[in-house]
């Protein structure tokens, strides 16, 4: 999460310095429900005293109101056809939605 919301931010500015302002918060979806948890909470509990710095960040982002988390579900993450492997049916839903019909075309 704290690698997408620095690319998140570093795109407001990029769109900013091109003339595009905007002040409307970015939305980032995320498939791990604790790291969701984590992001808006100002209370720690014992079991998190070992938490990164990017959790940190990630929670100033969220509570200045620059990006907003939404879950969403493991299996509708297109991004994951490229890290994961997956049963062939869901492997051709996910390819189909990124616009690809044949895997194996190389055009």
């Amino acid at each position: 999460m704290a690698s997408t919301s620095c690319e998140l931010i570093w795109l407001k500015s990029l769109l900013f310095d091109l003339g595009f302002p905007s002040n409307e918060p970015m939305f980032m979806l995320c498939d791990n429900q604790t790291a969701m948890h984590i992001a808006p909470n100002l209370v720690f509990h014992d079991r998190m005293k070992h938490i990164e710095v990017d959790c940190h960040y990630v929670r100033a982002q969220v509570q200045s109101n620059v990006i907003h988390t939404h879950y969403t579900r493991s299996n509708t993450q297109l991004a994951d056809v490229f890290t994961k492997s997956f049963p062939t049916v869901q492997f051709m839903r996910i390819m189909s939605k990124l616009g690809s019909r044949n895997p194996v075309d190389p055009a």
